[in-house]
């Protein structure tokens, strides 16, 4: 299984590799929404990765406007998206939601936490 993490922290894209590693993904990352739509696109048809965790906000292109790129392309339908962001507003949440994102975490997280979300959206959590 692959996944794509999206921060403009590195901080934070290195924590989000180290849980996704630890039970068994790939993981890829991106610095913002641009960068990662990018490699996306450069990876369909064959290597779309299988979960995207998606920062809110990022300069170039921010989290909601990731998340509407990736579900205007038919190509990605597949790819479930958690949005991990410190936005906390339940507003917020809807949006990303209806946005298209699949789940939604407001940090600090836990390793728990995006387990527990991966497995909500049908992601395998089995420790490697």
């Amino acid at each position: 299984m692959r996944a794509l993490v999206v921060d403009d922290s590195r901080a934070t894209r290195m924590i989000l590799r180290k849980i996704l590693e630890s039970i068994g993904f790939e993981v890829e990352q991106a610095e913002n929404g641009r960068v990662a739509y990018d490699l996306l696109c450069s990876w369909i048809p064959f290597d779309v990765p299988d979960l995207a965790l998606v920062d809110w906000n990022m300069p170039e292109m921010n989290g909601i406007e990731l998340i509407e790129a990736i579900r205007e392309n038919s190509d990605l339908d597949a790819l479930k998206i958690i949005m991990c962001t410190t936005e906390t507003e339940v507003s917020q949440m809807t949006l990303a939601l209806l946005t298209g994102a699949n789940e939604y975490v407001m940090k600090p997280f836990t390793a728990e936490t995006i387990i527990d979300k991966m497995a909500l959206i049908g992601m395998p959590v089995g420790t490697s």
